[in-house]
């Protein structure tokens, strides 16, 4: 499946305005917004959050990866141009988890 066709098998993320990504020390480590550019990368990690426990492990990680598609290889043709994904691939090879704080709209 492609990104487009991903995106519309994740859950719903109109009654959100965002989410926060916070690291261990409970510090915003990135937001994402429900605005153009950025709701495909908001209904991703809304929809591992909810995989996952509210959270964003490594095993959560590696599935977004899966999720953006072709967009992930480009990410890794081409880094810094996808930062959503460019995380996922860094947080993927880590052990670390980040907490997800959904903002209602």
């Amino acid at each position: 499946m492609n990104f487009a066709d991903t995106l519309k098998t994740l859950p719903s993320v109109a009654h959100l305005a965002g989410l926060s990504l916070q690291d261990a020390a409970g510090q915003t480590v990135a937001t994402l917004e429900n605005k153009p550019g950025q709701a495909g990368s908001l209904a991703v990690y809304h929809a591992l959050a909810q995989r996952h426990g509210g959270a964003i492990t490594p095993a959560a990680a590696a599935e977004g990866l899966a999720l953006y598609a072709e967009h992930t290889a480009d990410a890794r043709a081409f880094p810094g141009k996808h930062p959503n994904i460019d995380r996922l691939m860094a947080w993927a090879a880590g052990s670390q988890s980040y907490a997800v704080t959904l903002v209602a709209a």
